[in-house]
């Protein structure tokens, strides 16, 4: 039986949630996320031209990082406010934009970050409204636990789907500097159309019932122990593994696998993303509210696949490096699973949106990783870097371990 969404006090708004509904919400994730990852197996494209410089292109990767941030730190909130649907449509819009722009000049810095940029506000604006969205449409019909795995799905889906497709297009296809953006724009525009769809779970506030926006955007969960201590010491490793595997060992590799490297990114990039998603699959029985036991298994994880990234950069060898893809996608997709859920676990009333804000804004930081490492690669070798890098999350691995079943949400303590 349809259920009804409670609280909505106009009735044009009030439409029955049927079981199926959150599809469309996913599918402009999917969409958004296509258009924030497409870029990433193209860098060994743009690199290859030489208009810029290999510092310049992995920043290219992480700045729209600084249109994510704002987009989901302000979308988050403001959608608890305002409510979910007047947030979430401007994002396939702008992010079929963004791929516009992107397609207009490979050979201008300027016109890639505009683009980067545009991509990032509407992914952080997916990932904010979006995710909380899905979760309220799956709460309605009864299954509120499936909501934080359908987001994640949906949006390592989409950048799988993205990286895929861009990847393949720009090795075999022709305008490969064109093609794949202006395919994510005609479909990032239909994801749009059939949002218009989807009921309204939020309902805006009557203004005299708002309280000042300072105070919505004001998030006290982010000071919960168990958010410093767990959810803290995991978020960057999200993207950090990711990129990564996606990122860094495709350029790395690419002497490698002959006059294919383009193609090669994306094989590398569907194969993380791939088990990102086959691992999301099995995260409900890996997670529990009584316990950090899928973050302390997905920072595990991540340890191993940087110490094999470590031995793929010292030896350049192509097998070793596809198993810490794999290995790093795996890790990548459990960690967002686990943060997802202690994130809807701890939120307090009507903090759900601005919480996984916090969250996500966290686990972007990790998309700097590739620059960093660009940046750093004339003081140590990817090797030393890498190898550090699995000593760091060791580190935060003990955090969580230790921190594994203590200040958990009220009605969750044994």
């Amino acid at each position: 039986m349809p259920h009804e969404l409670q609280g909505d006090p106009s009735a044009k708004n009030r439409h029955p949630v049927g079981q199926r509904t959150w599809w469309a919400v996913a599918a402009v994730l999917l969409a958004v996320a296509w258009g924030g990852n497409e870029f990433t197996p193209l860098l060994v494209m743009y690199r290859a031209q030489g208009d810029i410089g290999p510092v310049t292109v992995d920043a290219l990767l992480a700045v729209y990082v600084f249109g994510l941030v704002p987009a989901l730190l302000l979308g988050g909130p403001l959608s608890d406010r305002f409510g979910r649907r007047p947030l979430l449509l401007p994002a396939a819009p702008v992010s079929a934009l963004g791929s516009l722009v992107l397609a207009l000049d490979p050979a201008s810095p300027v016109l890639l970050a505009v683009g980067r940029l545009l991509c990032g506000i509407a992914l952080g604006l997916a990932m904010a409204v979006g995710s909380t969205w899905l979760t309220e449409l799956s709460a309605a019909t009864g299954d509120r636990a499936a909501g934080p795995r359908r987001g994640s799905l949906s949006l390592t889906a989409g950048f799988l789907a993205g990286a895929g497709v861009a990847a393949m297009l720009a090795q075999f296809a022709p305008w490969p500097t064109l093609l794949s953006y202006v395919l994510h724009a005609a479909g990032a525009l239909i994801a749009g159309i059939v949002l218009l769809r989807v009921p309204e779970t939020r309902p805006s506030l009557p203004r005299g019932e708002r309280a000042p926006l300072l105070d919505d955007l004001r998030i006290t969960a982010v000071r919960h122990p168990r958010f410093l201590r767990v959810v803290v010491p995991l978020a960057p490793w999200v993207f950090g593994c990711a990129g990564c595997a996606f990122a860094v060992l495709p350029s790395l590799l690419t002497d490698r696998v002959g006059g294919f490297p383009i193609a090669f990114a994306g094989i590398m990039a569907i194969l993380a993303l791939g088990c990102g998603i086959g691992i999301q699959v099995l995260a409900r029985r890996i997670d529990t509210p009584s316990s950090a036991r899928a973050s302390v298994v997905a920072l595990s994880i991540v340890a191993v696949g940087m110490a094999l990234a470590a031995w793929a950069s010292f030896e350049l060898s192509l097998p070793v490096g596809v198993v810490a893809a794999v290995v790093l996608g795996t890790g990548y997709g459990l960690a967002m699973v686990a943060g997802l859920s202690e994130v809807a676990r701890m939120a307090g009333p009507g903090q759900l949106a601005g919480l996984t804000a916090v969250f996500y804004s966290l686990t972007y930081l990790g998309f700097f990783v590739p620059m960093v490492l660009a940046w750093l690669r004339d003081t140590w070798s990817y090797g030393e870097m890498f190898g550090f890098g699995a000593v760091a999350v060791a580190l935060c691995l003990t955090i969580v371990a230790v921190s594994s079943r203590r200040a958990l949400p009220d009605g969750l303590r044994r």
